[in-house]
């Protein structure tokens, strides 16, 4: 696959499907199913220690894991469809077992609120065994009609984390969006992956909720992308399942949910954002290589060699020992400048480059991948150099995410002043908005391909502030951008 002369702008569609290709991520287009791709093993490492991150959040703030069947009976897609506008239009049908036609007909998940709540149905009656708090990462099938993009828009989605709760009152649902809030906080601060929070307007919040809080980041080429959500889902779904319980008052009450979730679209964005023109840049948790160690052959002698080669493996030896993803590559017959191109490609933080002078002098050359610099360090110093430049390789990357993204933020106060920023470049416009469902769909409406991703969720001084469609005194700030 040809390389991009730069990720960003109209450029970066085909640099992340470059560097999915080239650093043996994620194989997207060639599998004979359209919107379905294959995780390698180098891009599934990187997605395990991924969710491996988010399972320990989740645990640590009391979820249960659970693993629910893939199929769905379509009486129960119907019964949600009867209350809410769902995902019916964008359902997978099964309707043979083999070659016989199936007397009910089923369908491939597209989210989990359905089956999860009618077994809450049968399993939990009672104030005194709430909140309950489950997850799941699985696959989930839509039929996206939309165009298809590598583990962005898919039509199955191969790391969907999903977490349902139940709770006696809204109050304590409420309190359980503060809490996925944060833990999505905690997770993208650890990726380094920088975000708004915004909640969503009525008419893009999720089926059924009463509202949706949505975490959004920005791609190189300036387009928002939604990369987790959280849901106030009421009693939407308990009353349709009846979901019956027992309050400590000893009244009884449909229970309250929410729901929350994030997608491969997480990896995309670690990739997207931290990577440059030359290719990945995995942070040091997340690289399934944290160091890669490349021995240069000796000019004068196969011996001198060899004892090389032994080096590289005394030190890959050492750093194992100390739990590190280390790698020696040994392989003879490519040259060192070759290793050096693959692997920055793969985004591996730390190279080691050792030779005849390195052994000689014992000393160690250390190359970091994010900023493209070399030092030489004695021997004896590389466990505490390595840990310190996983420290400021971690710093680094999240500094300069940071700082792009808020400088893609723009504020706007005239409906004017917004279409000259328009016009000039792809960022996230802030415009003040009296909160109205009419002014919103005005402001949605009002630029092609321009959407409005919601309110600001912190608090945010609107005093004197008008809103630019009606004039009225604003309560919030309306975000718009274009989007995936």
């Amino acid at each position: 696959m040809k390389k991009p002369s730069s990720k960003y702008g109209e450029e970066f569609s085909e640099w992340l499907d470059w560097i999915l290709d080239s650093a043996e991520i994620y194989d997207y287009g060639r599998y004979p199913v359209k919107g379905m791709g294959v995780w390698r093993p180098y891009g599934f490492k990187i997605r395990e220690l991924v969710i491996n991150r988010l399972r320990e959040l989740l645990n640590s703030t009391g979820h249960e894991e659970v693993l629910f069947p893939l199929l769905i009976t379509e009486d129960m897609i119907r019964r949600e469809s009867e209350h809410i506008k769902g995902f019916e239009n964008q359902v997978y049908w099964v309707t043979h077992g083999g070659l016989e036609p199936l007397d009910v007909k089923l369908a491939l998940r597209p989210t989990s609120e359905i089956p999860i709540t009618y077994m809450e149905s049968l399993w939990h009656h009672s104030y005194k065994e709430l909140p309950k708090k489950y997850y799941q990462i699985v696959s989930m099938f839509r039929y996206e009609t939309k165009m298809t993009k590598a583990l962005i828009r898919l039509r199955e989605v191969t790391t969907f984390k999903e977490a349902h709760t139940l709770h006696e009152s809204f109050e304590d649902a409420d309190r359980q969006v503060l809490e996925a809030v944060d833990i999505y906080k905690r997770f993208f601060d650890d990726l380094g992956i920088p975000y708004i929070i915004s909640k969503r307007p009525e008419w893009d919040k999720f089926p059924g909720a009463l509202y949706t809080i949505a975490f959004d980041t920005l791609m190189p080429d300036g387009k928002a992308l939604q990369i987790g959500t959280v849901h106030h889902l009421g009693q939407t779904f308990t009353r349709i399942f009846e979901v019956v319980i027992y309050r400590r008052d000893g009244s009884r009450d449909f229970g309250w949910q929410t729901s929350y979730g994030v997608s491969d679209r997480v990896i995309a964005s670690l990739i997207a954002i931290h990577g440059d023109d030359k290719g990945a840049v995995i942070p040091p948790k997340y690289a399934p290589i944290q160091i890669v160690i490349v021995p240069i052959p000796s000019t004068e002698s196969e011996e001198e060699t060899d004892k090389v080669w032994n080096y590289a493996l005394e030190i890959e030896r050492e750093l194992k020992e100390k739990n590190l993803r280390a790698k020696a590559d040994l392989d003879r017959e490519s040259k060192p400048v070759d290793k050096f191109y693959k692997y920055e490609i793969k985004g591996v933080p730390i190279r080691i480059e050792i030779g005849p002078r390195e052994l000689k002098e014992e000393k160690i050359t250390l190359f970091r991948r994010d900023l493209f610099k070399r030092e030489t360090i004695d021997r004896k110093d590389l466990l505490k150099r390595i840990f310190e430049l996983f420290d400021e390789i971690e710093n680094n990357l999240k500094k300069r995410a940071w700082e792009y993204f808020k400088s893609k933020i723009r504020r706007a106060y005239t409906l004017e002043e917004a279409e000259k920023i328009i016009n000039k470049e792809s960022v996230i416009i802030e415009m003040p908005w009296c909160g109205s469902y009419s002014c919103g769909i005005k402001l949605s409406e009002k630029w092609q391909g321009i959407d409005l991703l919601g309110s600001s969720l912190e608090n945010i001084d609107t005093k004197d502030l008008k809103c630019v469609i009606c004039g009225k005194p604003a309560k919030t700030f309306a975000r718009l951008a274009r989007k995936y």
